[in-house]
């Protein structure tokens, strides 16, 4: 698989990830938390539905990382890749070895 690829493969991956739930965990900050459940659906359901990756804020393709503003809140989800196994190398482009970990919070909890 060359570079593009890889990069094309990793962003499909983590935009599964990041709209269905499905191939890794989610948290949520404590500051997210504290807020009126209203407020923290709507901040899932834009993460969820982010779709505005640009060079600028995703300048390596992969869609793992964005800052977003949602009902006046300014907030930053970032995925992160674990092994699934301890003596494991990870590779984001195959999720056979890695588990992905998506941290949703505030900007300034950042």
């Amino acid at each position: 698989m060359g570079a593009r690829e890889r990069r094309a493969e990793i962003a499909r991956l983590n935009d599964q990830f990041r709209s269905t739930g499905q191939g890794g965990e989610m948290f949520m900050t404590r500051d997210i938390g504290a807020l009126p459940m209203l407020e923290r659906l709507h901040i899932l359901a834009a993460v969820r539905g982010f779709d505005a990756f640009t060079p600028d804020n995703d300048p390596h393709g992969e869609h793992d990382c964005a800052v977003l503003k949602v009902r006046g809140h300014r907030v930053i989800w970032k995925i992160d890749y674990l092994p699934r196994q301890d003596d494991q190398d990870t590779d984001p482009a195959d999720p056979q070895t890695v588990m992905r970990v998506m941290t949703i919070m505030l900007a300034e909890e950042y």
